[in-house]
């Protein structure tokens, strides 16, 4: 059996750095296009050695210092394992060295799932997002940092955030997880992200209704807006759904939205609503024309 304290047995020997600068620069980089944390980062947080600001390691030295932290800590010796795996898949092909990390991880027991979900996280790290979403949809994992790995998705590739949010059906607990995960449920379908938002309680509920009605009329003009938006005024809404629509286009925010009034008038059109639609008033130009249309067909009937 290995034994992680010994560090040449975990690093090998001679180790050579695979630190170098251009290796610490690409890191650094990562770290800033993610909002300046790491997935890596969130781990040494979560286990309490964020003091330690030790990764990346500069040199031989902060490694054998990292390492020294890593055996020293009061954490269970899976998370250590994991830990050293995941460094280790930084060493992956330097000096030839290809495949250390599952050479080490099969040699010191790391469990499987540990090692499908360090590898995810480096992916993540390492902005290999379409390969990262193999593994942390893995059957074996339970949902850890849902709400970090949904916003990494939503804001490098929504499709990919709909795909995990799909397979592992987390709960979020962050607003901002929230939002961006119903901005691509809504570029998506708009059907289905009113579904998400009846899942939540009302206040939220309303919240995410008012951003649907915005994400549709806000978008650029376009085919899949124009279908978006035929989708919204056809939408099965209930008596709170319409009520939420009519207040937003006409006394909220909404009613700066381009096209706010037109939607209006389409909803009404929609749900056969022809006596409140031929009362609109001030509608020139192509609703003109249905409208008075409608006059003459009603004849002053009321529908």
């Amino acid at each position: 059996m290995l034994d992680y304290a010994n560090f040449d047995e975990v690093f090998g020997s001679p180790v050579g750095n695979p630190y170098n600068k251009q290796a610490l620069q690409e890191i650094e980089t990562f770290r800033k296009g993610s909002d300046g944390v790491l997935f890596i980062d969130r781990v040494l947080n979560a286990l309490g050695l964020s003091k330690a600001k030790s990764y990346p390691p500069k040199n031989d030295t902060a490694l054998r210092n990292l390492h020294k932290t890593l055996c020293e800590a009061d954490i269970s010796t899976h998370h250590r394992l994991s830990i050293f795996y995941y460094l280790l898949l930084d060493t992956d092909g330097h000096d030839n060295r290809a495949q250390f990390s599952t050479r080490f991880a099969n040699a010191s027991g790391v469990p499987k799932n540990y090692q499908i979900f360090m590898k995810g996280l480096w992916l993540l790290d390492h902005h290999k997002f379409e390969r990262a979403l193999e593994h942390v949809t893995h059957p074996s994992l339970t949902p850890d940092f849902a709400d970090e790995i949904v916003t990494t998705f939503a804001r490098n590739n929504p499709t990919l955030a709909l795909a995990y949010f799909h397979t592992v059906q987390p709960v979020l607990k962050t607003h901002d997880a929230l939002e961006l995960l119903f901005n691509a449920l809504a570029l998506a379908s708009v059907t289905e992200a009113l579904a998400f938002s009846r899942t939540h309680p009302a206040a939220v509920r309303e919240q995410l209704f008012r951003r649907l009605v915005s994400s549709v009329l806000d978008a650029q003009a376009g085919d899949d807006t124009a279908r978006r938006a035929i989708e919204l005024v056809g939408l099965s809404l209930d008596a709170d759904e319409e009520a939420w629509l009519e207040t937003y286009l006409l006394e909220g925010d909404g009613k700066r939205l381009k096209n706010a009034q037109d939607t209006l008038l389409m909803r009404k059109l929609a749900t056969g609503r022809y006596t409140e639609a031929v009362k609109e008033k001030g509608l020139g130009g192509r609703w003109g024309v249905v409208i008075e249309g409608l006059k003459s067909g009603i004849g002053g009937r009321t529908l």
